[in-house]
């Protein structure tokens, strides 16, 4: 039998609880060339990095992740950390010899994108494999779109139209890292944008060319510094700005005493929102195609609205990842009595990429579906064997990064950008 693929995790918040729930699960799922091994999980509070391996299932918590770097039972260092860290752990990672997966936006700004690709392509060399987490390309039913278009399904693509929209950023969220420049890099536009730019690049295997205009801009310019970490996302700040003050009085206080007020504002403490709250931009890719691009984290009643459109000659489709299980079809070759939108629930085994792996026909598969599946795919890889659809890479993801950059110079230029000018 071969040896067990030794992960050593690098974060334990948010994507720490996706990721490590990813790799326990994947051999439960999936029929792979080697089983996984949860060695080593870091993380910055020894007390939480203990109890976080305990509940997840991993050999040992450390609060130095450079152990992991020295640890000959690790193979694969999973990088799920702020912005501002991916590029000096993962090239550490890849000067070790360790494979990396690393969160996405590659980097938090494009120097540090632009080292860690070099860095991965003298890794590639040496038989040392990249992977970035856009874990949207693993839903059974992006997946299905890449296959449609690929299959010429759709004929010619006229346009792409994307968008993810989020409303967790309104003015009562505290300023946690993901609204620092220093930590994040941007705001919407790397964690949201970054997305989408893949899913569209992945589901037509088409190239942006140039970004011919952009929107960048911040409504709320001031936040609370929390008081502890709190939420998953969006903190914690105090219980006054949640709403949890005398009567309800919400973000902006309500009406109590002068004395209560200034209290209030004397243990308050409030910094600079240094991000984004939306980029929109507009592009045209290789092909032809013209594209739209807006995320934003200020789109009131839309909670996780990851969603594409691809309009072909031959027909389009939809994808909502709010109904992650469905994929909208319009067959344009239809007589035109029957053409119409049609529902595809991406759930039928052989039929549908993964959904074999999960559960019987409309037995509905989540979020979390979507990294297990990319960890099986990983394992596949460096057991020498193919991923159900391609998975991204440093270079990849590069590419990526390199349209967010066009867009954003394209914002505060304001005037096109061509893509071939950035590097």
């Amino acid at each position: 039998m071969p040896e067990p693929l030794g992960i050593a995790l690098v974060g334990t918040r948010f994507m720490g609880r996706a990721h490590s729930n990813a790799w326990s699960q994947c051999g439960r799922f999936f029929d792979l060339p080697r089983s996984v091994r949860l060695s080593m999980v870091a993380g910055r509070e020894a007390r939480h990095t203990a109890e976080f391996a305990r509940r997840w299932g991993w050999v040992q918590g450390v609060t130095d992740w450079r152990e992991a770097l020295q640890d000959s039972s690790v193979s694969l260092i999973d990088v799920a950390t702020p912005n501002h860290l991916h590029a000096e752990m993962s090239i550490a990672a890849l000067r070790a010899g360790k494979h990396v997966a690393c969160e996405k936006p590659l980097a938090g700004t494009l120097a540090d994108a632009k080292r860690m690709r070099a860095e991965a392509a003298k890794a590639k060399r040496r038989g040392v494999r990249t992977f970035v987490w856009f874990n949207y390309r693993r839903c059974p039913a992006v997946a299905l779109a890449h296959q449609l278009v690929r299959e010429g399904r759709l004929g010619a693509v006229h346009h792409v139209r994307a968008c993810y929209l989020q409303d967790w950023g309104r003015a009562s969220t505290p300023l946690v890292w993901r609204f620092k420049r220093a930590e994040a890099g941007s705001g919407a536009h790397g964690d949201l944008n970054a997305h989408i730019v893949d899913m569209a690049r992945f589901i037509t295997g088409d190239e942006v060319r140039e970004v011919v205009g952009a929107i960048e801009h911040t409504f709320v310019t001031r936040r609370e510094i929390p008081m502890e970490l709190g939420g998953e996302i969006a903190g914690r700040a105090s219980a006054r700005a949640r709403g949890g003050g005398r009567g309800g009085a919400g973000a902006r206080g309500g009406r109590g005493g002068a004395s209560s007020r200034g209290a209030t504002r004397a243990k308050r403490r409030f910094g600079r929102s240094e991000v984004d709250d939306c980029v929109l931009f507009l592009a045209r890719m290789e092909s032809g195609a013209v594209a739209s691009f807006e995320a934003t984290r200020l789109a009131t009643g839309n909670q996780n609205r990851n969603q594409i459109e691809i309009n072909g000659e031959r027909g389009s489709l939809r994808f909502d990842f709010e109904r992650m299980n469905e994929l909208m079809w319009w067959d344009d070759t239809l007589p035109s009595k029957l053409r119409g939108w049609s529902r595809i629930m991406c759930t039928n085994g052989g039929d549908h990429p993964y959904a074999g792996a999960y559960w019987p026909a409309a037995h509905l598969i989540g979020y979390e579906h979507g990294f297990v599946s990319m960890a099986a795919d990983i394992v596949r890889v460096l057991g020498k064997g193919e991923p159900e659809v391609p998975l991204p890479d440093f270079e990849d993801a590069w590419r990526t990064q390199c349209v967010l950059e066009a867009a954003i110079r394209s914002a505060r230029e304001r005037r096109p950008i061509a893509l071939a000018s950035v590097r």
